[in-house]
C-alpha cells in the first residue's frame, strides 16, 4: 500500500498508536499475541472521541466497532455494517477521518493498525503513541522501524505488569522532529 498524499491544508495531526514487542511484532494470526489490560485502558483513553482508521483485518480482530469513535475501515471487500465507515483506499480513509475530526473538534486522527496501514502512514504521522511490550512473541505482523532521524522521544513511562497484564511495558510518545 503506497503512502497517500496529505496536503498542507490537512491541519489535523495524524497519530499512530500501537503496542509493539521488543522484536517489532504487533500481531499474530489476526490478533495480538498478549493480554495487556493496562494498555487497553490507555488505548481507549487516547482514542476516545477521535476518528480511528484501520485495515479490515484489524477491524475483524476487534470483533465490533469501537464505541465513542468514528471507525473508518479501509477494505476492498464488502461494505461493513454501520456504524463502521467503509472506504476503498487509505487516501479516502484519511480524508474521511480528517473531515470527521474537523466536524467533531477532535484534535487528532488515530491510525490503529494493522501493519500495512502503519507502514503506509508512518511518514505522515506527527506523533506515535507506542507501548513497548517487553516480550519477544512469535508473530506475523510487525510495526515499521521508528527512525530517530524522524522522531524524538518526548515522554516515557515504565509500567510494571499489572494483575491482568501478561508483560511489563514502557509507554513512549514520539513527536516528529522539525525539519
Amino acid at each position: 500500500m503506497s503512502t497517500p498524499p496529505r496536503s498542507s491544508v490537512d491541519s489535523t495531526p495524524l497519530a499512530l498508536i500501537a503496542a509493539v514487542a521488543d522484536n517489532g511484532v504487533i500481531g499474530a494470526d489476526g490478533g495480538m499475541p498478549w493480554r495487556l489490560s493496562t494498555d487497553m485502558k490507555r488505548f481507549r483513553a487516547l482514542t476516545m472521541g477521535k476518528p480511528v482508521v484501520m485495515g479490515r483485518k484489524t477491524f475483524d480482530g476487534l470483533g465490533r466497532p469501537l464505541a465513542g469513535r468514528t471507525n473508518i475501515v479501509v477494505t476492498r471487500g464488502a461494505l461493513l455494517p454501520e456504524p463502521a465507515v467503509t472506504v476503498r483506499s487509505l487516501g479516502e480513509g484519511l480524508a474521511t477521518a480528517t473531515e470527521t475530526a474537523r466536524s467533531t473538534g477532535a484534535d487528532e486522527v488515530m491510525i490503529i493498525g494493522g501493519g500495512t496501514i502503519y507502514a503506509a502512514t508512518i511518514s505522515l504521522a506527527e506523533r506515535l503513541y507506542i507501548t513497548h511490550v517487553h516480550a519477544t512473541p512469535a508473530g506475523d505482523t510487525v510495526f515499521p522501524a521508528i527512525q530517530s532521524a524522524d522522531f524524538e522521544e518526548v515522554s516515557r513511562e515504565e509500567i510494571p505488569a499489572g494483575e491482568r497484564d501478561g508483560h511489563a511495558t514502557t509507554f513512549v510518545v514520539y513527536q516528529r522532529r522539525k525539519s
